[in-house]
């Protein structure tokens, strides 16, 4: 199993299965591949009966846990109906089987997780994150709309009016502010991440297999629903604003290396 991945990594320990996402030269940015991994990994965990707990964590040679969609990539989609209509489909893959899988999926946040990184994360059924990383969904600061699932799992956690406090500014939140708030499970230090992270899996698979994993199960009905409805719309809007002038500046500003000035034509209009 789990042959011909280019951008995620598999460690076996027993009944533990950890995956990386691995694009160190980008910060594990999610690019083209990963993103089409993402969308079909998960259907083979919930196949794979030596596997009773799954680690979800960033390649530590990027650095990050994961610096959310690979910008150049995003642009190369962009205006293209086909191809945003298979990242949308892969999205929802990736986020469902991430619920769907029978298995607890932890989340072993190493680092930054921003955008797509911080959904990844949230989706999880249990969330460790090092006390040197931060967590922000800031498609805003892109000109774009929360589309990739930061719009359904971040009212569930949080609230819906803190959600929005940060789905519409962007701002990051560190490790033990997201810890305080619900957003995770455990804020823990850099040189005790593995070690927390990796005992609670190793309590998961010393339990009830099966009532575990109807217990997740059970829970995950609501955010089944949650997925479905609210991602589906806010992938689609946030479609809407790839075609903005406030994305088309953000855009310019990110390979300029310069700050993004919003708002400069209002009509849509380059000029």
């Amino acid at each position: 199993m789990y042959e011909g991945y280019q951008s995620l990594k598999f460690n076996r320990d027993g009944a533990i299965l950890t995956i990386q996402l691995s694009n160190p030269s980008a910060r594990n940015a999610v690019n083209a591949t990963m993103h089409d991994e993402l969308g079909r990994v998960f259907r083979e965990t919930a196949d794979d009966e030596q596997t009773r707990v799954i680690v979800l964590t960033g390649d530590p040679e990027g650095g990050a846990f994961c610096a959310g969609g690979d910008i150049k990539w995003i642009e190369q989609i962009n205006g293209k109906g086909e191809l945003f209509d298979k990242v949308q489909r892969e999205g929802m893959d990736a986020l469902m089987g991430i619920v769907n899988t029978p298995q607890p999926v932890i989340a072993m946040v190493n680092g930054h997780a921003m955008g797509l990184g911080a959904t990844l994360a949230l989706y999880c059924d249990i969330a460790y994150m090092s006390t040197k990383g931060k967590i922000a969904d800031p498609h805003v600061n892109i000109g774009v709309v929360a589309g990739d699932g930061g719009a359904a799992i971040w009212p569930l956690l949080v609230g819906p009016n803190r959600a929005k406090e940060f789905l519409m500014t962007g701002d990051a939140i560190t490790a033990e502010d997201a810890a305080t708030m619900g957003l995770i499970n455990h804020a823990v230090s850099p040189e005790e991440l593995e070690e927390k992270t990796y005992a609670m899996a190793k309590k998961l698979t010393s339990g009830a297999r099966l009532a575990i994993e109807l217990t997740k199960r059970s829970v995950n009905i609501f955010l089944q629903q949650m997925t479905a409805s609210t991602v589906t719309a806010s992938l689609a809007l946030e479609g809407t604003t790839f075609m903005t002038a406030d994305h088309r500046e953000a855009v310019r500003a990110f390979l300029s290396k310069e700050k993004p000035v919003f708002g400069k034509h209002p009509d849509g209009n380059d000029k």
